[in-house]
C-alpha cells in the first residue's frame, strides 16, 4: 500500500492516538504515507446529555465506521472503550495495541490541595464524570459524594474543574498520561476500588474484514496479550447483551500463565453492585468472558440490566 486513509475524531486524544497510529505505520512501512481524516460524531456534538440518552458509545464511532463502510476512509482508530460489543457486518477490530495504565484517575483542581484518594475526597463534595460505572462504585463507598455529569474532552473537563464546578473529576488515566498531562493526576484508583472500563487503555484499529492489504498493513502493531484481555472483557460484555445502559466494568490481565477476568454489574446510585472473578486459559478468552458473564446473571445481574 502506498497511501492509508485514518478516520479519526477531532478530540485532542482522538487525534494523538491517530497521529500515534500514523507514525508508527509510517516507521514500519517505507513508502508509506498516512493521511488523518478528522470527523465530528454525533457523540461529540451533543455534549448536555447521558450518553445513554443519546444512544451510548455507538454515538463516538459510527460516522467513523460509516467512512469506511463506504469506503472514504481505510481504518479508524479508537478506544476501545468506546466500541461497542457489536460492530457492523463487515467491519472488525484487526489491531489492539499495548495497554497503557487502565486505571482511573482522581483529578483535583489545578494548585489545589493534593487528594489522596476517593477516601480523601471531602464529604459531599461534588465530583465529576460521564461514566456511570464510575458512578456506581463512587456512591457504592461513598454515598454522601454528589456525583454529576461532566462531558467533552479532556481540556474542557479540566477547566470546568478549575474553574470550580467540581471539587474532583474522575477520568482514564491513559488519557491524561497520552496527552502528557499525568500531572494532573491526584491519585491512580486501584482496580480493587474501581473496576475499569472494557477496553480502557487499549486503541483499536477497525476496518473493513475483506480488506486484506490493509489488514497485513496494520498487522505491524497488534499487541498479542492486550488483544487477549480485551476478547474476554468484550466476550463478558457480548454476552451481557452488549448494548446495555446499565454500570457495567470488565477488567482482564495476564496471570500465573493465565487469563484472569473480573466484571461487575451495578446500579447508577451504587446501592448494589454484582461482581465476579475467573481464571481462564491465555488460548480462550472469549469462553472465559462467557464464563463471567453467565457467573455475573446467576447473582442476578439481568434484573439490572434491565433497569
Amino acid at each position: 500500500m502506498s497511501t492509508l486513509r485514518i478516520a479519526t475524531r477531532k478530540s485532542p486524544l482522538a487525534l494523538w492516538q491517530a497521529e500515534h497510529v500514523k507514525d508508527r505505520l509510517e516507521k514500519q512501512h517505507e513508502g508509506l504515507r498516512c493521511e488523518l481524516m478528522p470527523m465530528s460524531t454525533s457523540g461529540d456534538r451533543f455534549l448536555n446529555a447521558n450518553l445513554t440518552e443519546i444512544g451510548g458509545k455507538s454515538m463516538f464511532v459510527k460516522e467513523l465506521e460509516g467512512a469506511i463502510m463506504d469506503g472514504s476512509a481505510d481504518i479508524a482508530v479508537h478506544s476501545m472503550k468506546d466500541v461497542t460489543a457489536a460492530l457492523p457486518d463487515g467491519l472488525e477490530i484487526a489491531v489492539y495495541l499495548e495497554r497503557e495504565d487502565p486505571r482511573d484517575a482522581l483529578v483535583g483542581r489545578a494548585g489545589g490541595a493534593k487528594l489522596t484518594g476517593t477516601e480523601a475526597l471531602a464529604q459531599g463534595a461534588r465530583i465529576g464524570t460521564a461514566s456511570s460505572r464510575r458512578q456506581c462504585q463512587l456512591l457504592a463507598v461513598r454515598p454522601d459524594l454528589h456525583v454529576g455529569l461532566v462531558r467533552g474532552n479532556v481540556n474542557t473537563r479540566l477547566r470546568k474543574l478549575d474553574a470550580g464546578e467540581f471539587d474532583a473529576l474522575v477520568l482514564a488515566a491513559s488519557g491524561l498520561i497520552r496527552l502528557a498531562m499525568s500531572a494532573r493526576i491526584s491519585a491512580a484508583i486501584a482496580p480493587e476500588a474501581m473496576l475499569p472500563a472494557i477496553g480502557q487503555g487499549v486503541m483499536g484499529i477497525e476496518c473493513r474484514s475483506d480488506a486484506d492489504a490493509v489488514k497485513e498493513c496494520i498487522s505491524v502493531l497488534n499487541d498479542a496479550s492486550a488483544q487477549t484481555c480485551v476478547l474476554a472483557e468484550r466476550a463478558m460484555n457480548a454476552a451481557l447483551g452488549g448494548g446495555c445502559t446499565a454500570p457495567l466494568a470488565g477488567f482482564a490481565t495476564l496471570e500465573g500463565g493465565g487469563l484472569r477476568l473480573r466484571g461487575l454489574v451495578g446500579r447508577m446510585d451504587g446501592a448494589e453492585t454484582l461482581r465476579a472473578d475467573a481464571h481462564g486459559a491465555l488460548t480462550a478468552p472469549s469462553a472465559l468472558g462467557q464464563a463471567v458473564a453467565e457467573e455475573l446473571l446467576g447473582k442476578g445481574a439481568r434484573a439490572l440490566l434491565d433497569l
